[in-house]
């Protein structure tokens, strides 16, 4: 659990970067309706977490910097009694100040009259330009409130700044409290994927699996931190396939890409297992190269290198793979030239990896892939995707394997958050053995 002071140093570091005489505001994200009168569980947007730690809708938060008059003020729902009895515990403004350490909290009605108050004077105005038209419009409300006060001499700020960089920026590099949250996730996703991996058998369905997998997660006071992929046979070779409603087929694999989000942190793991608990030759084969292209990334995750290092590596090892097991034709220098592996291995190889799965941060600056750093955390998972109605020789067809693990950069080396995930092909099928 990350305190309440951590977050405070998140503003703070966020206010010293916008500089003196400014304002950062920021809204939450809105609760939706999933249909009628029901609403999916409400999870606040990341930035707003990442900066406050509070996960309730109809709030803002208010940053005033400036010589002796910083300020960290949340706009929110007041707490009333009625509120509470339908829909449980609220912070309100007492509990924004005393659970959250802000220094102030108004009620959100209050908005529209104390925020221009907040606003004058300013120099500049700092929020996510662009990622809400209906905020920018409230923004540009405020500001024109302003100017139409009678009495008052002070404008409104001329400056507007972006602040979606800043903060992304902020969130690439993991403190030790993130990295443990993180690392807690991993340990329950791979759990998950054990228990798939014992309950697996010929004619279940593949939600039997994610059945298995939710229940675990369940129990671990986690949630899923994506929709969980899981493709028997040729399913596994549809890349974002999220169906899971087939039955799984004595002989086939079965690719499951499923993580787990705790205390808001992501987890993303892939692993493909034999439907029947046993490799058959080939599939030991194919597999061998996916896992062998994933251990040389793995190694190249070193501080120093570019992020596209571990993609490059495993490019190389599953198409000279792809070349040993004659599914390609040719040598490995056509193959790289021609990019004929892209037939059967066609995604990037990782991606940054925290309060999202699929995390900001840059990967590239001035058109150049930006150098790994301690405590980034991103993903490695080669794959190859050969379907039945590919061009590769026709024994080979109709297999579908990734294997993913989360990796820290750290000064020592990969660090790897997802090992309790079995990947070895012995270790595989000694805990299908049924």
């Amino acid at each position: 659990m990350i305190k309440t002071e951590e977050y405070q140093k998140r503003r703070l570091q966020l206010m010293k970067t916008i500089g003196d005489y400014a304002i950062i505001i920021m809204k939450s994200r809105a609760a939706h309706l999933r249909n009628g009168d029901a609403q999916y569980r409400y999870r606040q947007d990341s930035d707003f977490y990442y900066l406050t730690g509070f996960n309730e809708p109809d709030s803002i938060l208010v940053l005033v910097t400036g010589n002796g008059e910083a300020r960290q003020i949340l706009f929110c729902r007041e707490a009333h009694p009625e509120k509470i009895i339908w829909d449980g515990p609220m912070a309100g403004t007492s509990g924004a100040v005393a659970d959250y350490g802000f220094d102030e909290a108004f009620d959100i009605k209050e908005i529209d009259q104390r925020l221009p108050l907040l606003i004058q004077g300013k120099e500049k105005v700092a929020f996510k330009i662009g990622d809400d038209e209906a905020f920018d419009q409230k923004i540009s409300y405020w500001m024109r409130s302003i100017e139409q006060r009678k009495g008052h001499k002070s404008k409104a700020p001329e400056e507007f700044v972006s602040i979606s960089h800043i903060i992304h920026d902020m969130r690439l590099y993991k403190s030790t409290t993130e990295i443990k949250c993180m690392k807690k996730s991993a340990e329950i996703a791979a759990n998950a994927h054990i228990r798939m991996m014992q309950a697996c058998r010929p004619g279940l369905y593949e939600y039997d699996l994610q059945a298995e997998y939710l229940h675990e997660l369940t129990k671990q006071q986690s949630e899923p931190s994506y929709l969980p992929i899981i493709g028997g046979g040729d399913n596994g070779c549809i890349l974002h396939y999220i169906n899971n409603n087939k039955r799984l087929i004595d002989g086939d694999l079965v690719l499951i890409d499923a993580g787990a989000e705790y205390d808001f942190y992501a987890s993303d793991i892939s692993r493909t297992v034999p439907v029947n608990g046993r490799f058959s030759a080939r599939q030991k084969d194919l597999y061998a190269v996916v896992l062998q292209a994933q251990k040389d990334a793995i190694a190249a995750v070193q501080v120093g290198n570019t992020w596209n290092s571990p993609h490059e590596i495993a490019v190389k090892t599953l198409s000279q793979g792809l070349l040993d097991l004659g599914i390609l034709k040719g040598n490995l220098s056509q193959v790289l030239e021609e990019k004929s592996y892209r037939k059967y291995y066609m995604h990037m190889t990782g991606h940054w990896l925290g309060l999202d799965v699929h995390d900001c941060g840059d990967y590239r600056v001035d058109d150049l892939w930006i150098e790994l750093e301690t405590n980034m955390v991103l993903t490695v998972e080669p794959g190859l995707y050969i379907s039945q109605d590919s061009e590769a020789p026709k024994e080979w067809r109709g297999m579908g394997i990734r294997i993913e693990d989360d990796i820290q950069v750290t000064a020592k080396g990969p660090k790897v958050l997802s090992k309790a995930a079995v990947k070895e092909i012995s270790d595989i099928e000694s805990i299908m053995g049924h």
